[in-house]
């Protein structure tokens, strides 16, 4: 028998025949892992059955949901949680001073200066008493309707990674959106329309842009589809010159040829979701402008929500929002709706570091009308039954001002988001952060929490929605997240 080989400092070496063998020791252990696999499979596991030809085909639920679309409404820039929901009757009593135990906070932009009030008076609204600012006077008088929670927090304070977790569960790039995992989850009532639509706002697009809506790993099919009420979707307007007659002609010889390509290649799943896409693209030349016809609504509900504005911005976020119901009216199934654009200053988005209570004063003209028309004509219709309503943004700001400045540094460790609609308590408040509004302080919830509540509304449960991706069964919580129970009807 031949003495183990040794390495100079006395190590054993591997030979020849140890390699072979741990090497079939390997390949057993990978054989196990794909047998093990496909049993989890087999047994449902918690992947949907997506057929190849029809990627948004409805699918059933893993329980009786209470809601069946989802509308957002997402403020970039980091919307002020203590100048608009979160009233601190301390704050206001302290306003000047230093907050206690962090005289010398350093924050995102550098140090923090003394206590500020909100710049605009809270005040009780509806049968509730709930306690808004003038900021959102609108929003603020539908309390009655809305489930806040006060207890949020994030992982980070910067914009870009603070859009990413709020949307995909995760700071860095590359994962799937809600809207993705929610389209790949149950699909769509509405075959003609995208599934997942995200509404731009008209002064551009939010910092983290495609991510915010990305499929990330997941199928293609279920990205989101990015237009608005003025920007129509690219390449899908018939080319010049070719009549309506033609276009249909050709789409119909298209299909034959496809058909026959397919039935000659059986089981190429690829190539049945690059002609079902095709075929989608074609039924929404004529069912988006459709759908998007926004000027199609009576005078009254332009009205409502402030679609003639004069001013372009205002307008033009009004006529996003008449948009965003028409589409959940239609069946699309996830529908974001963005107020605001990228880092400017503070100029175009809700980023208010040097100059808040001017560029906020501007900006709350832009959102507070507009939202509360869409949730009154959503509760009118009768849609606000099957619809649930999410009022969110990626972080909050600090309850005191920036120092040398007139604005608020970035703050992840408490912040404001509300619910309306199915399947949520309303009025209700859930969560609380400290007595200056610095940090949650009572219930303290993540944007995984978050997300397992959206996904339970929807007759999900967030530990069995998942995807296999390198290695891993991939879930929107990640190996996180809780459901806000007090926040069910």
């Amino acid at each position: 028998m031949n003495a183990p080989l040794l390495s100079p400092s006395g190590l054993r070496l591997l030979d020849r025949r140890g390699f072979l063998s741990r090497g079939f020791d390997g390949l057993a252990g990978i054989a196990v892992a794909s047998l093990l696999a496909g049993k989890a499979d087999a047994a449902g596991g918690g992947r949907p059955g997506i057929e190849a030809d029809r990627p948004y085909a409805p699918r059933a639920p893993h329980y009786p949901p209470k809601a069946r679309n989802v509308l957002v409404v997402f403020c970039p820039g980091a919307l002020s949680h203590v100048d608009t929901f979160d009233y601190k009757p301390e704050l206001i009593r302290n306003s000047g001073r230093p907050m206690p135990g962090a005289e010398r906070l350093v924050s995102f932009q550098g140090e923090n200066g003394n206590l500020q009030a909100p710049l605009w008076k809270f005040r009780p609204r509806g049968a509730s008493g709930k306690m808004t600012s003038d900021l959102l006077p609108e929003i603020g008088g539908l309390a009655d309707d809305l489930c806040f929670v006060h207890s949020l927090t994030t992982k980070t304070n910067t914009h870009g990674p603070g859009e990413n977790a709020l949307w995909t569960g995760f700071t860095v790039e590359g994962f799937p959106s809600m809207g993705a995992w929610v389209t790949y989850a149950l699909g769509s009532e509405n075959q003609d329309l995208p599934a997942f639509v995200a509404i731009e706002d008209p002064r551009g697009v939010a910092q983290s842009g495609p991510n915010n809506r990305a499929n990330g790993f997941l199928p293609a099919a279920f990205q989101g589809t990015p237009f608005n009420s003025t920007k129509p979707i690219r390449s899908l307007n018939r080319p010049d010159g070719v009549s309506a007659d033609a276009d249909r002609a050709a789409r119909e010889a298209l299909r034959v040829l496809n058909d026959a390509h397919a039935e000659r290649h059986p089981g190429d799943e690829e190539l049945s979701a690059r002609i079902a896409s095709y075929e989608l693209a074609a039924r929404m030349q004529l069912s988006v402008p459709e759908a998007a016809g926004v000027d199609r609504e009576p005078a009254h509900v332009r009205r409502l929500y402030g679609a003639d504005d004069p001013d372009p911005v205002r307008s033009g976020f009004a006529r996003n929002c008449i948009l965003a119901r028409r589409l959940i009216e239609r069946g699309v199934r996830f529908v974001q709706l963005f107020n605001g654009a990228y880092a400017s200053g503070g100029k175009l988005n809700w980023d208010g570091h040097s100059a808040l209570k001017e560029q906020y004063d501007y900006h709350g003209s832009v959102l507070d009308r507009p939202v509360a028309g869409l949730l009154r004509d959503l509760k009118q219709r009768g849609l606000l039954e099957s619809t649930l309503v999410v009022f969110c943004t990626e972080f909050g700001r600090m309850p005191m001002f920036q120092m040398g400045t007139y604005g608020r540094d970035h703050n992840p460790f408490g912040f404001t988001c509300w619910l309306a609609g199915a399947g949520v308590k309303a009025p209700f408040s859930f969560g609380a952060t400290d007595p200056f509004g610095f940090k949650a302080a009572e219930d303290v919830v993540t944007v995984h929490d978050l997300h397992a509540t959206v996904l339970h509304l929807l007759g999900l449960d967030h530990t069995r929605l998942t995807f296999y991706h390198n290695g891993i069964e991939r879930r929107l919580t990640d190996v996180h997240g809780n459901l806000i129970r007090p926040l069910l009807a």
